[in-house]
C-alpha cells in the first residue's frame, strides 16, 4: 500500500464526526493529506474547508495530532481554543532539569524502550450546516514492530462546548471508550527512521533526534519538534529521558515557566521556546513526580497574518497516558 493511500485511511478514520470507514476523504482531508505528503503544513495558516474539520494522524510518519483553529469561508472564527495553561514559581531552567533527574533515577520507567505509544490530544467537530462545534479531545494507542507492521487505534473523548474549553484548563481530556479508528497497518506500511531500539547512552539518543532530522547545533525549538518526533514512535526508558532532557537544556532558547497541572490533572513543570519555524511557541511538560517528558503544547505567537490571538493553543500533546483514561 502507498503512503498516500495509507493516509487517505488515516484521514478518513480519525473524523472525529464519524465518516463513514469506507467513505473517501472529503476535500479538506485531501487537502491536508496533500500538505502533510508534501511537509508544507504551517500551524498558523491552517484551515478546514469542507464541512468537518478531521483530525490526523499520520501513521506513515506518526506525526502528532495536531489541531487547527477552524473558520468559516467568510473567514470568521467558528470555535474558540482552550487557553494556555498557568504555570507559577517559575525557578530556572536548571532547576527544573536537576529536579528532573531525581525524579527519574528515583522512580521506575520502561525497562527497554517500546514500540508503544499511548497518548492524547484535541482537536473540533465542526458542523458548518447547522453552525454548531464542539471540542473534541481524542486518545490513541500505538504499536508497531520491527517489521514495521503496526495498529493504531483512536478513541473519542468526552466533548465540550468551546466556550466551557476556555473557562476550564484543567483535566479536559477523558475518555467516551468509543473507538473512531482502528487502523491496521500491514509489514512495511509504518514509517520511522529508528526501526531498532535505541542504545541508552547520551551518543545513542543524539543520534536518535539526528535520524529524526535534527541538524548539528540544534536551538532549543528544533529540539523539542524532533524529540516529539521520538516519543510519539517510541517510549523510552528513564535513562533515555534523562539524556533527552540533556540534549533541550544544552540548546538555546528555553526559558522557565514553572509549575501547573496538565490537561489529565498531573503535576508538571513547563519549559518554553520559539518553535522550530518561528511561527509559534513551544512548551514542553516535564513531570514532577516522574521526571518523564509528559506533553508539548503549541501557543501562537500572534503575529500581524495570525488567525489566532498571541498565546492561543493551536495543539497539544500528552504522553505516558495511561490506560484507563484512554479507554
Amino acid at each position: 500500500m502507498s503512503e498516500s493511500t495509507l493516509l487517505d485511511r488515516i484521514l478518513t478514520d480519525a473524523d472525529p464526526a464519524g465518516t463513514p470507514r469506507d467513505a473517501k476523504p472529503d476535500a479538506a482531508a485531501l487537502m491536508m493529506r496533500d500538505r502533510i505528503m508534501s511537509g508544507k503544513v504551517r500551524q498558523k495558516h491552517a484551515r478546514a474547508v469542507g464541512l468537518r474539520w478531521a483530525t490526523a494522524v499520520a501513521g506513515v510518519a506518526v506525526a502528532g495530532v495536531v489541531a487547527f483553529a477552524v473558520f468559516s469561508p467568510q473567514g470568521q472564527a467558528m470555535a474558540g481554543a482552550p487557553q494556555p495553561l498557568t504555570f507559577a514559581d517559575s525557578g530556572s531552567v536548571e532547576q527544573i532539569m536537576d529536579d528532573a533527574h531525581v525524579a527519574l533515577t528515583e522512580t521506575e520507567g520502561p525497562e527497554a524502550p517500546e514500540r508503544f505509544v499511548r497518548a492524547a490530544s484535541w482537536g473540533y467537530a465542526i458542523d458548518m450546516t447547522a453552525q454548531e462545534s464542539e471540542v473534541v479531545p481524542q486518545l490513541s494507542i500505538l504499536r508497531w514492530e520491527a517489521d514495521l507492521s503496526g495498529r493504531m487505534t483512536i478513541f473519542a473523548g468526552q466533548p465540550y462546548d468551546p466556550d466551557d474549553a476556555v473557562a476550564n484548563t484543567q483535566a479536559e481530556v477523558s475518555s467516551s471508550g468509543e473507538i473512531v479508528s482502528d487502523l491496521i497497518m500491514e509489514p512495511g506500511q509504518f514509517g520511522t527512521p529508528v526501526v531498532d531500539p535505541p542504545g541508552s547512552s547520551a551518543e545513542d539518543m543524539v543520534a536518535m533526534l539526528t535520524a529524526f532530522g535534527m541538524p548539528n547545533d540544534p536551538t532549543a525549538g528544533e529540539v523539542s519538534r524532533y524529540l516529539s518526533d521520538a516519543v510519539e514512535q517510541w517510549t523510552l526508558t528513564n535513562e533515555q529521558q534523562g539524556h533527552l532532557l540533556d540534549v533541550l537544556a544544552a540548546a538555546e532558547g528555553t526559558t522557565a515557566l514553572g509549575a501547573t497541572t496538565d490537561r489529565l490533572g498531573r503535576p508538571v513543570a513547563g519549559i518554553s521556546m520559539p518553535s522550530a519555524n518561528g511561527a509559534a511557541t513551544e512548551v514542553i511538560l516535564i513531570s514532577l513526580e516522574t521526571g518523564r517528558i509528559v506533553g508539548m503544547e503549541t501557543t501562537s505567537l500572534g503575529g500581524e497574518d495570525d488567525m489566532l490571538p498571541a498565546g492561543a493553543i493551536i495543539a497539544y500533546r500528552l504522553w505516558d497516558v495511561t490506560e484507563e483514561i484512554v479507554r
